[in-house]
């Protein structure tokens, strides 16, 4: 109450106190600015392109290749009745190869690209630039300085503006599209664990086709062990294996596309005339609903696209477009041609038809190369699953869990052990419980089209705000791309009761922790931005804050990029003392890649200099990672030690005093850092003087990180005053204060509401893993404090 009453008495004297609350908790827009790189995009000579070319078609085009291992026989399980009918399915293959990978995907929706990042949720968050659509507000005008952020403007009158302000306007359609982005994604996870299934039991079923006394349970058992040395193998990273994996998959095509055209020319070469679109509607009329449900099995020779554009932050868009356009796209044609010109003649070998069509004298190396293949095709869409819940958990959409970084090179190659476990426990139950390939196949050809639908909506909007695509365009891509896929989607519901249940169910209960973990996030962050102490109460108890202030720093961890948290004033209304140092530290994620080094940290003073009090927000895109970034103290540090630095020099120097000093310091040592102050100085003159003064000191220099006092010389007593003021409270400790924030339904909430809070998020919270490990807190240095809030 005494503190109140000083806080009030403070704001009568000096009548400027909430307007410096208010200053305080403005986005730090200028320093950001500051900070920003001018982007150049790389640029790949033509002789790279080609090696990276041939470089993703291990890690691309694994699952798209393998695809001719199962595709007829789930196409006819039940045999062939007319040769007609396998010249149209033949024809259906082609031109659905041609229209999904190649034109839509390949050439349109790769261009799509958040910085090279593919997938669900890297097309949501280039829309959640475009459009304030995100749940969790905590973006700002600061984050748009990025140099990664890249988001252009339009006009407030054109139809990308409407469209936006549509979107903005409307809780509901933010919702669904979040929703949508979280149904894409999960069955992105159960693809993930259907086609390494599938893949590896149709590689190894070509055992029973050169030794048929096998029974079947053991081709099932080779299966499952084969699994579980491939899921075991994860820890290791993909870069230890990589350089199997390119070449495996060149010579899997090289073969698959020379055994088809010597079927071809051996067997049947009338099946080319499928080249033409008449069979397509051959094939429709003729099959009537029988011929309609074979799509089901025609689905699964475009399988693997949506892999293809998850995994495509491995190599660039060009690389992608001329491995496809040279190797993948003739040799599947080739296969695929070669497989029916072969049952044209032998109708009866439709189970196992790849391998019936391979020449006795080369079965057993195919065979080899095939089950090579077909681990290499698992491992593509495990990594993407991986990459999708790294992605999820940037973004507050699934439970904290353990990121491993697997490569010092690749920061996308990562391991998440929960994950990889879960994954493969499901991926043997599948394999085990169904046996064959018919039903795998069915569940997989659901969850690849459900996938292909969502991007397409996704597509839309992003033709609209991001490429501002005439409306006509964006009229004919949604035409095709739905009449294609909603034509296979009609056909897949047809089999939901044959196999294609399978992915639904793993896809809901992802589904519902993905969504039940962002609600509760997002009603936590809520009640924290409602329930956060005002400045101008901190700044009428006093530089001690009405406690006694002890030796040391305290690091208060905090999602608010502005305000002061209520977990500071519940510590500080509980304990009667505070460190001489407080810095409220904010790690907050952005809808952005990443975010580059020398932009991560944003340093400011909260109060006149007696308090001793700043903020630091620290910036990390989807595919960074808090934790791996093991000296983020030391950076921390850095940056206000050059903050304290930069603050002094600029209220000391006069504009021609600092110019002179700072092309001096430059001329010395070639670092731009200076000269970024210079700007700074003459850009926004800001009186340095006063409580709100802000300023930033990026942290490009690794070589400062261990000495971060040493690379500008004092220019005033009070600044190595404080200089020293702060080493001394560095050495005297520093403590981590986390809140540990419990979130609990009101009585009078609807019952699906205490569900999904009170049980569900509650059990998620304590399975998951706790904030301290995620932020690499030291254990001897962590402090929690607790606290309750109702929603």
């Amino acid at each position: 109450m005494a503190a109140r009453m000083a806080a009030d008495e403070s704001t009568d004297k000096n009548g400027n106190v909430w307007v410096l609350d208010q200053q305080l908790d403005q986005p730090m827009d200028e320093e950001a600015k500051r900070l920003r790189n001018m982007y150049k995009e790389k640029k790949f000579s033509a002789l790279l392109l080609v090696r990276l070319a041939f470089q993703s078609l291990g890690v691309v085009y694994g699952d798209l290749g393998t695809s001719p291992l199962y595709v007829f026989y789930n196409t006819f399980p039940d045999g062939i009745g007319d040769p007609e009918d396998l010249i149209g399915a033949l024809s259906v293959i082609i031109y659905s190869l041609t229209l999904i990978p190649l034109l839509k995907y390949v050439f349109i929706v790769c261009r799509a690209n958040d910085n090279g990042q593919g997938g669900t949720f890297a097309l949501y968050s280039l829309l959640c630039r475009y459009a304030k659509i995100k749940a969790i507000p905590n973006q700002d005008q600061t984050d748009e300085a990025l140099t990664t952020y890249s988001r252009s403007s339009f006009g407030q009158k054109s139809f990308a503006a409407r469209t936006r302000k549509w979107l903005e306007g409307h809780a509901f359609m933010q919702s669904t599209l979040l929703i949508l982005v979280l149904v894409g994604s999960c069955m992105v996870i159960g693809d993930g664990i259907l086609t390494p299934a599938i893949s590896v039991l149709s590689a190894v079923g070509g055992i029973n086709v050169g030794h048929s006394k096998i029974s079947n349970e053991v081709v099932v058992l080779v299966a499952v062990v084969i699994l579980i040395l491939l899921f075991s193998m994860q820890s290791y990273g993909t870069d230890k294996v990589g350089w199997l994996f390119a070449p495996i998959v060149f010579i899997w095509f090289l073969v698959i596309g020379g055994i088809g055209m010597f079927n071809v020319w051996k067997y049947d070469s009338r099946v080319l005339k499928a080249f033409s679109p008449v069979y397509v509607y051959r094939f429709f009329k003729r099959g009537g609903k029988d011929g309609w449900t074979s799509l089901g099995g025609i689905m699964l020779s475009i399988t693997g696209t949506e892999a293809l554009f998850a995994d495509l932050s491995h190599f660039p868009v060009p690389s992608v477009q001329l491995a496809f356009t040279l190797v993948v796209f003739p040799c599947l044609l080739l296969a695929y041609s070669g497989q029916a010109a072969y049952l044209t003649k032998n109708p009866h070998n439709v189970i196992g038809a790849f391998y019936h069509s391979i020449p006795d004298k080369i079965y057993w190396p195919v065979f080899i190369v095939a089950t090579g293949a077909a681990v290499v095709a698992s491992q593509a869409t495990i990594t993407a699953t991986f990459s999708l819940i790294k992605q999820a958990l940037a973004l507050g959409c699934f439970p904290r869990c353990k990121v491993v970084h697997t490569s010092r090179k690749y920061r996308h190659q990562i391991y998440i052990p929960e994950i990889n476990w879960i994954v493969m426990i499901l991926c043997i139950a599948v394999t085990a419980g169904f046996k064959n390939q018919n039903q795998i196949g069915n569940a997989s050809g659901t969850a690849v089209c459900i996938v292909m639908l969502v991007t397409t909506l996704l597509m839309i909007l992003v033709m609209i705000l991001v490429w501002r695509c005439h409306w006509i365009l964006v009229l004919i891509f949604t035409g095709l791309s739905l009449v294609v896929e909603g034509t296979y989607f009609s056909a897949v519901l047809l089999k939901v009761n044959q196999g294609g249940w399978v992915p639904l169910v793993i896809a809901a209960v992802f589904f519902i922790i993905m969504y039940v973990w962002h609600y509760g996030t997002v009603k936590r962050y809520e009640m924290e931005m409602h329930s956060k102490v005002s400045m101008a109460w901190i700044l009428g108890l006093g530089p001690s804050l009405g406690l006694v202030r002890v030796p040391g720093i305290g690091l208060v961890y905090t999602e608010l990029a502005s305000g002061v948290p209520r977990i500071f004033s519940h510590f500080i209304t509980n304990l009667p003392a505070i460190h001489s140092v407080v810095i409220f530290v904010c790690v907050k994620y952005l809808p952005v890649f990443t975010v580059p080094e020398e932009e991560r940290f944003l340093v400011k003073r909260i109060g006149p200099k007696t308090f001793h009090m700043f903020r630091c927000v620290a910036r990390y895109g989807y595919k960074d990672y808090h934790k791996k970034d093991d000296d983020f103290e030391n950076k921390l540090f850095h940056n206000l030690f050059a903050y304290v630095r930069l603050e002094s020099l600029m209220e000391a120097s006069s504009d021609s005093d600092l110019s002179s000093l700072l092309e001096q310091q430059t001329n010395q040592s070639g670092d731009c850092e200076l000269s970024n102050v210079s700007n700074m100085h003459h850009s926004n003159q800001v009186d340095l003087s006063t409580a709100s003064m802000d300023s930033i000191m990026p942290d490009d220099s690794p070589s400062h990180a261990n000495n971060p006092t040493s690379f500008i010389p004092a220019s005033s007593q009070a600044e190595a005053d404080e200089i020293e003021f702060l080493n001394n409270c560095r050495d005297a400790g520093v403590v981590h204060i986390l809140g540990n924030t419990v979130i609990k339904a009101r009585r009078e909430s609807k019952l699906w509401k205490k569900i999904a809070i009170d049980y569900l998020y509650a059990f998620l919270r304590k399975v998951c893993r706790e904030n301290s490990v995620m932020f690499n807190v030291p254990h001897e240095s962590l402090l929690n404090v607790g606290q309750v809030f109702y929603v």
